[in-house]
């Protein structure tokens, strides 16, 4: 059985900065597209970086040039580097394939704040 276990998030000051990693068990994590998504709340939950098998990237406009996604198949980690926070970045950050294979994990709780 697949598990996603999100990990790195906390509380930080707008300008900030968090690295999050989200461990992939149980899947040959090789092949799959993997994004990072967050859910605000209230809000619905969104999808906010993409990387392909291939290492391709792609970000939702509201976090472009301010986050970064990047993986270690070896490991079946992806992570999401993110600099300049901002208080509108406060969500609980989740990890799935880009189709939404698996069962979600807990996520992992980013807040910015001052």
């Amino acid at each position: 059985q697949v598990q996603l276990v999100e990990s790195g998030g906390g509380l930080v000051q707008p300008g900030g900065s968090l690295r999050l990693s989200c461990v992939v068990s149980g899947s040959i994590f090789r092949v799959y597209d993997m994004g990072w998504y967050r859910q605000a709340p209230g809000k619905q939950r969104e999808l906010v970086a993409v990387i392909t098998v291939g290492g391709t990237t792609n970000y939702a406009d509201s976090v472009k040039d301010r986050f970064t996604i990047s993986r270690d198949n070896p490991k079946n980690t992806v992570y999401l580097q993110m600099n300049s926070l901002k208080p509108e970045d406060t969500a609980v950050y989740y990890c799935n394939t880009r189709r939404q294979n698996f069962q979600w994990g807990q996520g992992t709780q980013v807040t910015v704040s001052s």
